[in-house]
């Protein structure tokens, strides 16, 4: 889409062809106070790692390694109320969740029984069990308002590549030059220095340029590099988003859940970026954070048991996570199952007893007040999933 660009959201495009790594992040404009960031987790996480049910009975002979540890004991899950424990990677949503700012759905699925990534992901950003000509927030975009010609510099996406979310005839644009070629390495320091004091696009560009390997010298740091792409991104979402006259619908991405191998291992660095990039959303977002709902999703969970890797498979159930200043939390949400004989879905996966789609709808309801007309549309052939309630205080 060819679209009028401004010159911060220009340059907040080149700050993300650097930093993109694992980590995408794409906003749009529309006319409301009302803030939604919504969260993809691509590659299927385990929610029964993220959020442990310790005090299912039998849950280390299912799970082994991957039983997690006890609240109160040396790397213990951080407790949520005396059955579920969030994984201590996660301690800054540990920390929304006791604020009352986060609530956990377990058991959520989307509406589709495919173990397919591609299927799966297309699936939930479509809103729909097949493909259609938009992706399901900016049908959401398009229902507050978010009409071509509205706010289109302000509607970007960072790193060349709109999600399927995002798609669609509501204003979203994308930048990143076809012809793009790494120059020297002085350029990016300068780069980096031409930036450095703006609190948006200065953040990220560091970050990108340290993901991607540049040594912190040339940034004019004393720091060894590090990789914090999606905690970049979702800060410099935040402070977009807290703009008086910034975007209002943001989709961001992190990859690296697929833990087919060594899940104990691999599992702890994404859970620490994401949980990271919740807290620099909330820190960006400042006082807009009381009007803003994060949606937090993946394509569908993974298998009870752990394999002969020592990592788990494709699966069904997992979590979502609700945060916000105006989120009624500090609760965990959904029918638990159990994992007991026969209460396994297939035999092999947490058995979904909540679709994803009441979560989205509970949310896009009472925080964007979208009727029930246009919740359909949004999610065509959802009538039998209802939106959850109480998301959302008062």
């Amino acid at each position: 889409m060819t679209m009028r660009i401004s010159r911060r959201g220009t340059l907040l495009g080149l700050a993300g062809a650097f930093s993109l790594g694992r980590a995408s992040l794409a906003v749009a404009a529309a006319p409301t106070e009302k803030r939604l960031a919504v969260v993809v987790l691509r590659g299927a996480l385990d929610g029964l790692s993220a959020v442990v049910p310790y005090g299912e009975a039998g849950l280390s002979g299912l799970r082994g390694g991957l039983a997690g540890v006890e609240p109160g004991r040396e790397g213990g899950v951080l407790e949520l109320g005396g059955f579920f424990g969030l994984h201590p990677a996660l301690s800054g949503l540990h920390g929304m969740f006791r604020a009352g700012e986060a609530v956990v759905v377990h058991a959520v699925a989307g509406s589709w029984r495919n173990r397919s990534h591609f299927e799966a992901q297309d699936w939930m950003e479509f809103g729909a069990e097949r493909r259609l000509e938009s992706g399901w927030l900016n049908r959401v975009a398009g229902a507050l308002g978010g009409v071509p010609g509205k706010g289109a510099d302000l509607a970007l996406a960072v790193g060349g590549l709109t999600p399927v979310l995002l798609r669609g005839p509501a204003p979203v644009g994308s930048w990143l030059p076809q012809s793009f070629a790494p120059p020297a390495g002085d350029f990016y320091a300068r780069v980096a220095r031409l930036h450095a004091a703006d609190q948006v696009t200065g953040p990220a560009v560091a970050s990108g340029l340290r993901e991607r390997g540049f040594a912190a010298g040339a940034l004019g740091e004393d720091r060894r590099p590090e990789r914090f792409g999606f905690p970049a991104l979702a800060g410099a979402a935040g402070r977009m988003l807290a703009a008086s006259d910034g975007p209002r619908l943001a989709a961001l991405e992190i990859g690296g859940w697929d833990t087919h191998a060594n899940q104990a291992d691999r599992l702890a660095g994404p859970l620490r970026q994401l949980d990271s990039g919740l807290v620099a959303l909330r820190e960006g977002l400042g006082a807009a954070w009381g009007q803003t709902v994060v949606l937090v999703m993946t394509e569908f969970g993974r298998t009870v048991r752990v394999n002969g890797t020592r990592g788990t498979d494709h699966g069904t159930g997992t979590v979502a996570f609700v945060a916000g200043g105006g989120v009624a939390g500090g609760r965990v949400r959904g029918d638990w199952p159990g994992l007991g004989a026969g209460q396994l879905f297939e035999g092999r996966d947490l058995a979904p007893t909540t679709d994803l789609r009441s979560v989205s709808k509970g949310v896009l309801a009472d925080h964007l007040g979208l009727p029930g007309a246009v919740l359909e549309r949004v999610f065509p052939g959802s009538l039998g999933a209802a939106p959850m309630s109480g998301l959302l205080r008062g």
